[in-house]
């Protein structure tokens, strides 16, 4: 199995610092949510993210190196979407920043998000939206698209957890309907 099966991984480059790549990747408020409450910006600071009654989770800073640097680990978990909670617990967020071209180069790993687990593909694709898409206009623009306050509009990645919650619950109304016919 290679380094690739085991976890997920995407990169991208922007016309920035790498010191302003890592400004905007501790401002998790400006790329993730706004509803992150804590301290992301220390070793050892630990932060909460939620979203609405679909995810929540809680992080701990592990490693800060000013433009070059940031690492999580996921403290505890909880999707609403998925059977087996303890997925992403224990499993570490790292995003490496190098100079390249005059501008920097940011190497995310969400290490031990693996496709076996139920989450991979909503959660892949969440994370797409927020590092190369949220993330990234944060480190050019200055203005990412973080998940707003709990009453306002959920980016459009957020649409694949809905897909998949929906599947759940019909798989299960299929199952409780097959089980009482058969009793």
């Amino acid at each position: 199995m290679t380094q690739a099966d085991r976890n997920f991984t995407t990169t991208f480059s922007v016309d920035r610092t790498p010191q302003e790549a890592f400004e905007a990747v501790t401002d998790v408020r400006g790329w993730w949510s706004q509803e992150i409450e804590g301290v992301t910006d220390q070793v050892g600071g630990e932060f909460d993210y939620h979203y609405k009654d679909v995810h929540r989770c809680k992080i701990r800073v592990t490693e800060l190196v000013p433009g070059r640097k940031v690492a999580w680990l996921v403290l505890d978990n909880y999707f609403n979407f998925i059977d087996d909670q303890d997925e992403w617990k224990d499993t570490e967020v790292v995003f490496e920043i190098s100079e390249k071209d005059g501008g920097a180069e940011i190497h995310f790993t969400h290490v031990g998000l693996v496709p076996q687990y139920e989450c991979y593909d909503v959660c892949s694709n969440a994370w797409g939206g927020y590092i190369s898409g949220s993330l990234r206009n944060l480190i050019n623009t200055g203005t990412g698209q973080p998940n707003p306050k709990e009453n306002g509009d959920a980016p459009e990645h957020q649409h694949a957890a809905t897909v998949q919650r929906a599947k759940r619950s019909s798989q299960a109304t299929s199952l409780a309907a097959a089980e009482a016919t058969d009793a």
